[in-house]
């Protein structure tokens, strides 16, 4: 029994020791208020809206070090709303995240799983939906993927993403659609950003086949000859770039995507411009605003959006956006339902909580 034990002892005792070099990191957001939308598919409506500044989501970050500059890393993300408590994609639990993969301060990091690209990654926190903080002022449909919802990120992916060299960092992602057909589903990426003082900045380039961009939400019934709710494109070539700098308490911003769609004959271009800027009024103040324009199959959507978040704590806002957006053809907020003519308004106020 003394035996037993003391190997208990020595075995506790080498599993702290290993444990001493690792970390985990438990984190999460959680956000809700109260939406008034003035038309959606031809009605108003009062909604308990979530995940309005932040996408309401937990999940867990680890890291290893191995030596020598070496470490292990993975991370389990799980998407979910705080009105309902259900998944943000049923039936798939690390529905945004689920990754692990090895890295090296030098060279950089290897990763493997289901991922989000790297519009999401670079192009997203540069545009005004992520800046001004609403959902809703994503681009129509959000075909350029800058948000990441449950149809954005790469399952069987591998991702490479270099160390920072001066501010300057480079990467690169391959996605396999996990059949026997290679090509099936398969997804190549290239980015590069640049991260230095006021300065940010970013370039994604993506070839994507067999992927379903929702393209129902833009109010469009059909699509390249097929019905809207079961597009599937044979190829999407996706690329965007963006910037922001900093300049005292004033934050401008700028972002272009491009996404071309293509099956069998059909050829259409999806395309978006995208500016805005934030005010620091106080410490616990800040004022963002910004606009959009996106044009598609003859169609344009032109948005603006002003908001207010004022901090209660590092971890907790209160926040106020008033959005407007005018179609040429129908109006379509993103996930806001489709208005039935030209001009929507959504109004919203809620809190935000992280840790």
């Amino acid at each position: 029994m003394k035996h037993i034990i003391a190997a208990g002892l020595i075995g506790a005792g080498a599993v702290s020791g290993a444990w001493a070099q690792s970390s985990v990191t438990l984190y999460g957001s959680m956000d809700a208020g109260i939406a008034y939308i003035n038309n959606s598919a031809g009605a108003p409506k009062v909604i308990a809206e979530q995940g309005n500044t932040q996408p309401d989501r937990w999940g867990m970050r680890g890291l290893e070090d191995l030596g020598g500059g070496w470490h292990a890393v993975f991370q389990l993300e799980n998407g979910f709303s705080t009105t309902t408590g259900a998944f943000s994609t049923a039936g798939t639990e690390f529905n945004r995240q689920a990754f692990v993969g090895i890295g090296s301060d030098q060279w950089g990091t290897v990763t493997l799983g289901h991922q989000t690209p790297f519009n999401f990654d670079l192009i997203g926190p540069l545009s005004t939906a992520y800046l001004a903080q609403s959902w809703y002022a994503f681009h129509p449909g959000n075909i350029d993927e800058l948000a990441d919802t449950g149809i954005v990120p790469f399952n069987n992916s591998v991702k490479y993403r270099s160390a920072s060299y001066n501010g300057f960092t480079f990467g690169s992602m391959l996605a396999m659609g996990g059949t026997t057909n290679f090509s099936f589903g398969k997804a190549l990426s290239f980015a590069a950003s640049y991260n230095n003082g006021p300065l940010k900045a970013a370039a994604v380039y993506s070839d994507q086949h067999n992927q379903t961009p929702s393209i129902i939400t833009t109010g469009l019934t059909s699509f390249q000859g097929v019905p809207a709710a079961t597009y599937t494109a044979d190829n999407m070539v996706n690329m965007g770039a963006g910037v922001s700098y900093q300049v005292g308490n004033l934050l401008l911003h700028g972002v272009y995507t491009r996404v071309k769609l293509q099956l069998a004959a059909y050829t259409n271009v999806y395309q978006s411009y995208d500016a805005g800027a934030n005010y620091q009024l106080t410490t616990a103040n800040t004022i963002a605003g910004g606009a959009a324009t996106t044009t598609f199959v003859g169609q344009r959507w032109t948005q603006f959006e002003l908001g207010d978040v004022y901090s209660l704590s590092k971890s907790t806002q209160l926040y106020v956006n008033a959005l407007y957006e005018h179609g040429s053809a129908n109006a379509a907020f993103f996930t806001a339902g489709v208005s039935s003519n030209h001009n929507q308004v959504i109004f919203l106020t809620g809190i935000h909580h992280s840790f």
